[in-house]
């Protein structure tokens, strides 16, 4: 321990909490006359240094009026504690900070500043620990261009000179240990930039839990958390199988159902409602629209603070545990909807955290949103991609997450996304894809995979190879968000039926490109907000046709190549948009004609997951084939499904409100066919039309040796496949 003569400006400026390096001058320390104890105490009248029994060792000096005190710590001394005696002759035992050596590594620091640390959550952020045996937890933080850094909290009367932390100067980090903070301690950063301006208090960017607005506080959280789901954990792979049926329907948490006060549910009332309610209808995954911790409700979500945290709206994160648990125990799938494309402006969050552009670009023309008031992240700063991909790997490995659906694709991949000229920066080939960005999302997913789980992209452009493999020189997403096909056939589901026969190729254009990726068909959130109607209010004619082409809709969505999502509500035919601030209309299921929708979904998802020939062969053109795509005159479309071991089905849907009788189509084999799933069924609130079976003819047709004549319910879709023998 080397003797440092300490200026009288150096206590001056830990007075004034502007030194930025207080470990060199608090704590135990060598002097002239041996070695000393320093600690700020501003609101103490007298501390002495005891043992930690409590037995006086020595009394401190104070040695500057701001409430600066020095003793001598005897030779030989190692372990001491501070008693401090408060203005009010209050008196306790505490601690020294200051007196602990830093709990980060040699190989910690290494990894955090080359920015490749996985596990980049367990050292950042606020963790629980023991340090020379005592309890208390590390905080620590990246701040490379902060001139100070403290941790403010209750357990120091938010006064940032208690606890200016530690600096790293080799990668930015600050960091320090306070003994015996514990679980629920509330704490934000107070951050002086390099001019040694104080900051707006920052919330943490690796804090695990947060109070609400307009606290905002980070919350000290140690998970106790026991799970209970190792068997569905062992079935992950880093290899996803595409050949399983998925199924999802995506919730808004908010707004799923309330309470009868309008007040929400919790995370725990979410594993017993929705769990169950999804595991019923037959769904394989739900999708959470964005949990992670966001200030303002009417962003749901998609505008996060906290990517590291669930939100504390429906509970804690063991409460969120629980829910992913009994998700798990249903055979029901998780995926979360995470937001890497951008990041509010609210001040506790990461714009200019330290003072500098540091989680994004100091150049608007690069680093802001104009259409969503956000700033986007710097993909080329390798500890904000460190931030990022230890933010997905958080919610896979912590919360067992097992897809993450990433929003806004297109706006990360295009340096001009809606931009005019001169509002964005070319790349270094004069280009406008944002090689940056297409480097850290396909780390990123190399990445999900190579934890076991799957990655969605919400992505609305033509953007080549977005669900190839990163090694086939694709982006290496697990799939893909058919956009393409969800606008083309709404598009052909509102016109009134009389003119479909001109925009047949809306229900066919899809098949051109169908197995160009890895497609999800999505009926999500986007599709029934901001005045574009719930899907049943986008049906064409009075109520009863309404609810006909909607379940002729969702029949051929079910027997159409691609994985399938729906948004909650659309299950049970919403009349309304949806509304983030109140409950879906539940009351509606009262009505047989939503009740038929519901059923018809049920019996779809059922159906789907049972039949290999829906869902194996998805991504290949050797799982479809048309029997008939070009009758636009009678608005009747059909095809065939198959699996690879021969399996078939058949959907044949007609898109009029004319009943078609004796409708010939060509079918590969003799036999009889029986018709599985009938959109018109009166169990769906159809009028039943139809027969139950149809024996095939030896008359050909539509190059096939066989044909089936079959009677075509009005705006209705048709499942059959060959009887069994003896069927």
């Amino acid at each position: 321990m080397s003797t440092k003569v300490i200026r009288s400006t150096e206590y001056d400026a830990l007075i004034a909490g502007s030194h930025n390096n207080p470990f060199a001058v608090l704590g135990p320390h060598a002097s002239s006359q041996g070695r000393v104890v320093r600690t700020l105490q501003p609101h103490a009248t007298a501390v002495e240094l005891v043992e930690t029994s409590g037995k006086r060792i020595a009394g401190m000096k104070k040695i500057h009026a701001g409430g600066l005190f020095e003793g001598p710590l005897p030779p030989r001394k190692r372990r001491y504690a501070l008693r401090i005696t408060d203005k009010s002759g209050h008196s306790y035992i505490a601690e020294d900070p200051y007196r602990f050596p830093s709990s980060l590594g040699e190989m910690d620091l290494y990894l955090l500043g080359e920015g490749s640390d996985r596990y980049i959550y367990r050292k950042l952020g606020a963790h629980l620990c023991q340090l020379k045996g005592i309890a208390g937890t590390r905080f620590a933080v990246w701040a490379p261009n902060a001139s100070r850094v403290s941790v403010l909290g209750d357990f120091n009367g938010w006064d940032g000179r208690h606890h200016v932390m530690r600096l790293h100067p080799g990668n930015g980090i600050w960091e320090i240990f306070i003994p015996a903070v514990g679980n629920g301690a509330l704490y934000k950063y107070e951050i002086q930039d390099s001019n040694g301006k104080l900051l707006p208090l920052k919330a943490d960017p690796y804090g695990s839990h947060h109070e609400p607005p307009p606290g905002n506080s980070s919350i000290v959280f140690d998970s106790s958390y026991d799970w209970q789901d190792d068997d569905w954990m062992a079935e992950r792979s880093v290899e996803p199988n595409l050949a399983k049926p998925v199924s999802i329907y995506e919730v808004h948490l908010g707004s799923w159902r309330r309470k009868d006060d309008g007040s929400y549910l919790s995370y725990r009332d979410f594993a017993d409602e929705l769990v169950g309610y999804v595991f019923d209808l037959g769904f394989t995954h739900i999708e959470l629209m964005p949990v992670s911790e966001h200030p303002f409700d009417g962003s749901w979500g998609y505008q996060p603070v906290g990517m590291y945290a669930p939100t504390q709206r429906f509970g804690s994160p063991d409460d969120f545990r629980y829910f992913i648990d009994r998700c798990h125990a249903n055979g029901i799938g998780v995926i979360m909807d995470w937001v890497p494309a951008h990041f509010p402006n609210d001040d506790h969050g990461l714009r200019r955290f330290d003072g500098s552009a540091l989680f994004e670009h100091e150049d608007p023309r690069k680093g802001a949103h104009a259409d969503w008031g956000t700033l986007i992240f710097n993909y080329g700063r390798r500890e904000v991609i460190n931030y990022l991909i230890g933010s997905a790997l958080y919610w896979i490995d912590e919360y067992h997450i097992d897809g993450l659906r990433v929003d806004a694709v297109a706006s990360m991949l295009y340096l001009d996304y809606s931009r005019e000229d001169g509002e964005w920066l070319p790349n270094e080939f004069g280009g406008n894809e944002n090689l940056e960005a297409v480097a850290f999302l396909r780390r990123l997913n190399t990445e999900i995979h190579a934890h076991g789980a799957t990655s969605f992209a919400e992505e609305s452009t033509a953007w080549p190879g977005v669900s190839k493999p990163v090694h086939a020189g694709g982006l290496g997403f697990t799939y893909k968000w058919n956009m393409g096909w969800m606008n083309d056939t709404l598009s052909y589901m509102s016109e009134d039926p009389v003119h479909r026969k001109y925009h047949h190729d809306k229900m066919t254009f899809g098949l051109v490109y169908a197995f160009n990726e890895n497609f999800i068909l999505p009926l999500s959130h986007d599709e029934v907000v901001h005045g574009k109607s719930s899907i049943l209010g986008r049906m064409p004619g009075d109520d009863w046709q309404k609810f006909a082409n909607l379940r002729a809709y969702y029949t051929t969505m079910f027997a159409h190549p691609g994985k399938k999502l729906l948004f909650m509500g659309d299950e049970i035919a919403q009349h309304d948009e949806w509304n983030h601030d109140r409950s879906l209309d539940w009351h509606l299921l009262e009505f047989a004609p939503h009740q038929g929708v519901q059923n018809l979904v049920r019996d779809l998802n059922h159906y789907y997951r049972d039949t290999r020939a829906l869902h194996e062969i998805d991504f290949s053109g050797d799982g479809f084939e048309w029997i008939q795509w070009d009758d636009r005159d009678s608005s009747v479309l059909s095809w065939l499904r198959r699996d690879s071991t021969g399996g078939l089905v058949i959907c044949v849907a007609n898109m009029t409100p004319i009943v078609r009788n004796d409708y010939q189509i060509g079918v590969p084999s003799a036999g009889r066919y029986r018709v599985v799933l009938n959109s018109d069924d009166t169990k769906y609130g159809g009028n039943g039309t139809g027969a139950d079976a149809y024996e095939a003819s030896t008359e050909g047709h539509h190059g096939r040796p066989h044909s089936l004549r079959l009677q075509l319910p009005a705006l209705a879709a048709l499942i059959i496949e060959p009887a069994p023998d003896g069927d």
